[in-house]
């Protein structure tokens, strides 16, 4: 596992921990999200959204922000079903 300066190898990196946080915000209007993903993170819209897919299997993730993963896991399966 990678190590993430000051952190125990299980934590969470730093970057996945931004996206969580960013993910539990709330955004005014269109647009708005996709614009702090590529000025608050640095990445475009479809790697943030490729990324946060990948953390809602990550058990990292689970623990550290239950709240938000399980919302988010929610919602995905939601969708798979609607196909």
């Amino acid at each position: 596992m990678e190590r993430d300066e000051g952190h125990r190898p299980r934590d969470l990196p730093r970057r996945e921990r931004d996206i969580l946080a960013l993910e539990r915000r709330g955004f005014a209007g269109p647009g708005a999200k996709e614009r702090a993903i590529r000025e608050e993170l640095g990445l475009a819209p479809v790697r943030y959204y490729q990324l946060l897919n990948a953390l809602l299997d990550d058990e990292r993730a689970l623990a550290h922000d239950p709240v938000t993963i399980n919302r988010l896991r929610r919602i995905r399966h939601k969708r798979r079903e609607e196909r």
